[in-house]
């Protein structure tokens, strides 16, 4: 699927593509809204309908994603309470030997998320796979979210690239449609980004169930 002799970079997305999402669907719909209820005195299946409908206010844009806004959306100390499910976070299948393959291989390994660097510090904490990275971006200190069209061209100035020869791995078909509008070459979509949930449909774009499934193609 991949030749890997005409690639010299892969951009990584984090939660999906190399950890289970299932951590993420569960803190914000289900934890979130049960600590939320506890601090309104709300039902929680009526502190439930609120949350959600706050989330749908800012799908597509950073505050999505930001720690910060929704603590103070919510009023709710949201890296907090990641902490107190953080044993939920887990890496996909074999993404340590992926990523140590990747090094093996000499590709430039880049970290490229719309995580919240909160987000991302507890996660390297958990999973010990900050090392296995030349570079990690957050798209918060870019200022737009992986899916806007500007994003790639400030990935750029800070972490030059050959769009003919990178590859970029992510569970989102609308931040894969906005790389394949810059120009990359190489994409690949995950198909089974949530281990707890159905895997996705195949779109537009190649698929695989996890990164795993690269492996014997590199090799090992």
């Amino acid at each position: 699927m991949i030749a890997w002799n005409a690639v010299d970079t892969v951009f990584l997305d984090m939660d999906g593509t190399l950890l289970d999402l299932h951590f993420d669907n569960y803190f914000w719909r289900e934890h979130v809204p049960l600590r939320y209820a506890a601090a309104r005195g709300l039902p929680v299946a009526e502190a439930r309908v609120e949350v959600l409908a706050r989330y749908r206010r800012y799908e597509g844009t950073l505050a999505w994603y930001c720690v910060e806004h929704w603590s103070r959306e919510l009023g709710l100390d949201i890296a907090l309470l990641k902490q107190e499910i953080g044993h939920l976070i887990a890496v996909h299948p074999q993404v340590t030997d992926f990523l140590e393959t990747l090094s093996t291989l000499g590709k430039r390994r880049v970290l490229v998320t719309d995580a919240h660097p909160k987000s991302i510090a507890l996660k390297m904490e958990k999973t010990r796979l900050a090392g296995h990275f030349e570079h990690i971006i957050c798209s918060h200190e870019l200022g737009v979210p992986k899916q806007a069209h500007d994003f790639w061209p400030r990935v750029q100035t800070i972490e030059p690239f050959d769009r003919e020869r990178t590859l970029f791995v992510d569970d989102s078909p609308r931040v894969l449609q906005t790389a394949q509008s810059y120009g990359f070459r190489w994409l690949l979509a995950v198909l089974a980004p949530d281990s707890q949930a159905s895997p996705q449909e195949p779109g537009e774009f190649p698929a695989i169930r996890h990164c795993a499934d690269l492996l014997p193609s590199m090799g090992t």
